[in-house]
């Protein structure tokens, strides 16, 4: 049977050798190397939390500043936002390889900085390094794993760095409980971080740049050689033509895209309305305060012991693991939107429980209940966010634009979610100091309110549907159901 492009793919084509692609060993190795990106990125966001309880013991002016303990959080934000602006030009400059490892340089260096930091100026440096890095590492670690993985089963590797994160960020739990009692407590939390990037970096130097972009820079037996290794013969042939087209198609789309463009078409519009929301309600709902203030969280809701809030916290990243690996499942079966919604409703129950409990708790009981009642509210906010929310904003913004805008549009709501999780981290103290824990997550309640509507109204679902049909819908809702339609066929 030939192959030709434009096909609805190879498992129609090579239905028997879906499964045995799973068990090739390179392919799941430079998947596994690959996904330590998304571990540094998970690991940073994990360690911070727990580091800034020692870190406001050793320096005073942290421990009166929150604006400070803000900075400290918020900088390694602002240093992926620029690592995600450069990663895209590094990726296509000089390969995916080689900007993996300069990420791992820079992070690595950032980690050292940190664990060596005489006063909080320095470690905020070393935070906006670490973040450089980690932006490097996000922008490049799915390209690279989506353009060397097999067509049928890319989704499902694609995923594997998703889970890779919030697997960092459970390792980075247990990591800062297991320093609790070692001298220079947080210096050690922060230093270990560079260890994952150290380890990528040895194992990245084995294998080989990505194959499309070897066949972007005209190294095509390169290329070829590589693909060797992932496809048997009968296959490898069809795949190096496939790629050289597809290639050619996405490039002459994209020389013709503009980031004006984007606002200037109506469908377009409303689908970066659609994506770009989902982006900012993620992190508007508060995903980046419990990640990486939970434990600050549990200490205010009257739990003193920082041994305590570090093991809660442990149990709450778990949660948040088992729920992505739950996500990942759901998405496909329940869909986009409907798992969204009921995300956000669980969102905003939980988010009052926890306000409840922080309101109660600070009327003057002692009798640790309704701290208890704030921890509750917590488990539950991740429970219903990590399946829905979690991997909902990012699935969508795969699928809702045409192909040649497809890039650009992702590249702008990730920005999205970057600034919005900076605006969250940068201001969570500060507002909790002037409103209180139960004023500062009944504002998130509201705001979770409004993403249920946001989401009814503006989100589409694009569960099974094709490329082009996504496409479609667009012009339906840009033009109305009048609107002349080109057939499907």
């Amino acid at each position: 049977m030939e192959f030709t492009p434009g096909s609805s793919g190879y498992i129609e084509l090579y239905p028997e050798r879906k499964m045995s692609l799973f068990k090739n060993p390179y392919i799941l190795a430079l998947t596994a190397v690959a996904g330590i990106g998304g571990l540094l990125f998970g690991y940073d966001t994990g360690v911070i939390s727990g580091a800034l309880l020692y870190i406001k013991d050793d320096f005073e002016e942290v421990n009166q500043s929150s604006f400070l303990q803000e900075t400290i959080v918020s900088m390694a934000l602002v240093g992926a936002i620029i690592g995600s602006a450069l990663g895209g030009w590094i990726n296509d400059e000089f390969g995916r390889k080689k900007a993996t490892l300069i990420a791992d340089v820079v992070f690595a260096l950032g980690s050292i900085v940190m664990a060596l930091a005489p006063d909080p100026y320095v470690l905020i440096f070393g935070r906006l390094l670490v973040g450089i890095g980690v932006g490097k590492a996000s922008v490049t670690a799915p390209v690279y794993i989506a353009e060397a993985a097999p067509s049928e089963i890319r989704g499902g590797l694609v995923s594997i760095n998703v889970l890779m994160i919030t697997g960092g960020q459970f390792l980075s739990y247990l990591i800062n409980l297991a320093f609790t009692q070692v001298p220079g407590t947080w210096r050690w939390m922060l230093g270990v971080a560079g260890m994952p990037a150290v380890i990528q970096f040895c194992l990245m130097l084995c294998l080989p740049e990505s194959p499309r972009w070897l066949l972007m820079q005209n190294r095509k037996d390169e290329a070829v050689s590589v693909l060797s290794k992932i496809y048997d013969t009968n296959r490898l042939e069809d795949e190096v033509e496939y790629c050289c087209a597809q290639l050619e198609e996405e490039l002459e789309k994209q020389s013709k895209v503009r980031y004006l463009d984007v606002f200037k078409t109506k469908e377009i519009r409303l689908a970066f309305l659609a994506g770009a929301g989902l982006q900012a309600f993620q992190q508007f709902t508060g995903i980046s305060i419990v990640m990486y203030y939970s434990p600050t969280i549990i200490e205010r809701a009257g739990f003193h012991s920082k041994q305590l809030a570090l093991l809660l916290s442990l149990i709450i990243s778990s949660l948040n693991a088992a729920g992505t690996i739950l996500g990942i499942y759901l998405i496909d079966h329940a869909g986009r939107k409907k798992l969204a919604l009921a995300s956000l409703s669980g969102v905003v129950v939980s988010l009052g429980i926890l306000s409840a409990g922080s309101f109660l708790d600070s009327s003057g009981s002692h009798d640790g209940n309704y701290g208890w009642l704030a921890v509750l509210g917590l488990a539950l906010y991740i429970a219903f966010f990590a399946p829905g929310m979690g991997p909902v904003p990012w699935t969508v913004n795969s699928e809702v634009y045409p192909q040649e805008y497809r890039g650009l549009c992702g590249g702008m709501s990730a920005t999205v979610n970057w600034i919005s999780s900076v605006i969250m981290s940068q201001s969570f103290l500060s507002v909790s100091d002037a409103l209180g824990l139960g004023g500062s997550f009944l504002i998130l309640a509201g705001i979770a309110l409004v993403a249920i509507l946001f989401v009814a109204l503006f989100v589409p679902e694009t569960k099974q549907l094709t490329l082009d049909e996504v496409e479609q819908l667009w012009k339906e809702r840009a033009w109305g159901r009048d609107y002349k339609r080109e057939s499907l066929l």
